[in-house]
């Protein structure tokens, strides 16, 4: 009988995956302030409801959740406990995997902070 393996399973944590998070949460960041931008200029308030600058962040989020899981995933690996101090490859790949969920909190925090202005404020000073 064979084994099926799930679709995470071939997934890789690396340096690439490390910057993904923080990369959302900053083309996050920029179109917020374009938007924000535009409105003002055109319109000289924010739109009631902005519902592209919702999906945008309701994208964002669920990009960056989808990272921070596959990290946490391949953090949870089997194997020795806590330091992982050797220079081997399961060692580094815990490294990153850490790191990529803790970039990917954070990101997820910074986005949703980026997004609060969007529901408080109203008009363009």
């Amino acid at each position: 009988m064979s084994e099926r393996r799930k679709w995470h399973e071939g997934l890789r944590v690396t340096l690439w995956t490390l910057i993904v998070p923080p990369a959302i949460w900053a083309g996050h960041f920029l179109l917020s302030y374009l938007w924000a931008a535009i409105s003002c200029a055109k319109a000289g308030r924010f739109a009631t409801f902005p519902t592209l600058f919702v999906i945008g962040t309701a994208l964002a989020l669920t990009l960056i959740a989808l990272s921070g899981w596959v990290a946490w995933v391949k953090a949870r690996m089997p194997g020795d406990p806590p330091p992982h101090e050797e220079s081997n490859e399961i060692d580094r790949l815990r490294f990153l995997a850490k790191s990529t969920l803790l970039l990917a909190g954070l990101s997820f925090v910074g986005v949703l902070f980026t997004a609060l202005p969007v529901v408080f404020l109203r008009d363009c000073l």
